[in-house]
């Protein structure tokens, strides 16, 4: 109240709207087929480090949960009336002045030189086990010119000992070397004899077996006459009872026959008749012809008799 004036706010009603009503029913969300994620109304679009207050907002509304959907659906402040504006003001104790540009300082700090690396120290190992000392009197030690003497003496005996067997070995060797020179010698002299021998046993070999094939084969051809002079014997005393009988039997079968007569027998007469048939055959056709002539010329003169006699007849 000002002066006796009241201050009464009105404003057009209007509906309020359900804070639990979803943005896109399940009809629209369906019709909504987004193949472009840039046409998602739910992608935030744009440089985000423009605006961080705008997108911590955003992010903290889509945090799911009762408390986050109620402060994203409750009643907002009603509009302005014309000729009034919204202006946002602070209302806490202290003022703070609000940019979305963050506080710079810069800050130093100053380190200590630095120092050299000291030297690695000598590795000791640790040191193990108990000290023992020991008190040795005169006497105790043995004697080295005394005691090294029959060592000394297996060494020389050894090594004479195996310097005598490699002497005689090398000998042996030689002796074998010189005992296989003389046998490749007396070889070598020795093998012109065999090769000769060996050569003169091999044309005795070939001379005799040739001399074996040439009796067997005069011992076959022998035989061979033999069996064909028997052969020949044996069928001339079969032939000569059998000859005249197949020949006279082969010239019944008709085998046997004289060319001249087989060839008029076999051509001429055939020719011959057909020849005949043939003539017979247009001397019938003629004969038939020339009969249907003869009936036709008599059958044409009765005709012409009777039409004349018929003529003369009628008054």
């Amino acid at each position: 109240m000002d002066g006796g004036r009241m201050y009464v706010f009105s404003s057009r009603p209007r509906v309020v709207e359900d804070p639990w009503k979803p943005r896109w029913s399940p009809s629209e969300r369906m019709q909504q087929k987004h193949g472009n994620i840039m046409r998602d109304p739910r992608v935030f679009r744009g440089i985000t480090s423009s605006q961080p207050l705008k997108f911590a907002e955003e992010s903290t509304t889509r945090a799911v949960g009762p408390k986050q959907v109620r402060r994203k659906f409750r009643a907002r402040t009603p509009e302005a009336v014309q000729g009034r504006k919204h202006v946002d003001v602070q209302t806490e104790s202290y003022l703070e002045e609000l940019s979305d540009i963050p506080e710079v300082k810069e800050t130093e700090c100053q380190t200590d030189a630095f120092l050299d690396r000291p030297e690695t120290p000598i590795f000791l190992a640790a040191k193990t086990g108990k000290d023992a000392a020991t008190q040795i009197y005169e006497g105790d030690l043995f004697d080295f010119e005394e005691e090294v003497q029959p060592i000394l003496e297996i060494l020389v005996g050894k090594t004479l000992e195996q310097s005598l067997l490699e002497v005689m070995e090398e000998e042996e060797l030689a002796a074998l070397m010189a005992q296989q020179r003389a046998f490749l010698e007396r070889r070598n002299n020795e093998l012109p004899e065999v090769h000769r021998l060996q050569e003169q046993e091999r044309r005795r070999r070939e001379e005799r077996e040739r001399r074996m094939a040439e009796q067997r084969r005069a011992l076959e051809e022998e035989k061979e006459v033999a069996e064909k002079i028997a052969a020949r014997a044996l069928t001339q005393q079969q032939l000569a009872d059998l000859v005249p009988s197949v020949l006279a039997s082969l010239r019944r079968e008709g085998y046997f026959y004289d060319p001249v007569e087989r060839d008029v027998e076999t051509h001429f007469f055939p020719r011959l008749m057909d020849d005949v048939e043939s003539i017979l055959q247009k001397n019938c056709r003629v004969r038939e012809l020339l009969d249907e002539i003869i009936y036709d010329v008599t059958q044409k003169s009765l005709d012409a008799l009777e039409e004349l006699e018929t003529k003369a007849s009628d008054p």
